[in-house]
């Protein structure tokens, strides 16, 4: 039996991941959306655009007996959850290992995900997502990222797409799904360590979020912590 959840709405805020993270302690399922963050987060703190007409939500979910050796599971059905979404409609969106959302070569989607760790289990998920449908994109983005709007050439129904969001995020996908969106494997690609630019051809991705690439004829694993990944 699913728990139920507290939905929290704001027309501005700095920040839902920030908020969420405030109501932790009370130990219970919540998603808060807003309209507009003036200080949104994306990875490796990095600021996310969250101009209005975007979708912009936090959802904090509190596990049972989720096993810490599946934690990517949680990246992996976010990112599913997204790509659902969009396929809903009639967008073809792929994902960008690790947790990027793309249509058309461009950044449509960015999720933030956050794990507590009790033991060898999970006790929580801050699942951040960002998505871009109606809002107008900064002049600095327009070359590397887009919006449903821009996609599709129509503007969407903001409540309806917050309302197929919330039910595929209560979803438990499979990583088969996950790796079937993936749309970096078996091509060339090049991978950022450190300051350098390797060639590399990404073969799959492991359970753990570990990505196998061949580079020089040899096969190793990255991890998205490590390296980042250039189309």
């Amino acid at each position: 039996m699913k728990k139920e959840i507290e939905i929290v709405r704001f027309d501005e805020i700095s920040s839902t991941n920030d908020y969420v993270k405030g109501r932790i302690s009370e130990g219970k399922n919540l998603i808060a959306i807003a309209k507009r963050q003036t200080s949104g987060k994306g990875t490796k703190g990095r600021s996310f655009s969250s101009n209005d007409g975007g979708v912009y939500l936090t959802k904090l979910v509190f596990h049972e007996n989720f096993p810490a050796k599946d934690v990517f599971l949680v990246m992996a059905r976010t990112a599913v959850a997204v790509c659902k979404t969009l396929e809903t409609c009639s967008l073809a969106p792929v994902i960008k290992w690790a947790n990027d959302v793309f249509v058309g070569n461009k950044k449509i989607c960015g999720i933030l995900i956050e794990n507590v760790f009790s033991g060898n289990k999970i006790s929580s998920s801050l699942i951040g997502v960002g998505l871009n449908v109606n809002n107008e994109l900064p002049i600095e983005l327009k070359e590397i990222a887009t919006s449903m709007r821009l996609e599709s050439g129509k503007a969407f129904d903001l409540e309806r797409i917050e309302e197929l969001l919330i039910e595929n995020l209560s979803k438990e996908f499979s990583m088969d799904e996950y790796l079937a969106r993936v749309g970096c494997l078996g091509r060339k690609v090049n991978l950022l360590i450190g300051e350098t630019l390797v060639p590399a051809t990404p073969v799959c991705v492991e359970k753990d979020g570990g990505l196998v690439v061949e580079i020089d004829g040899k096969r190793q694993k990255v991890y998205a912590g490590e390296v980042s990944l250039r189309l």
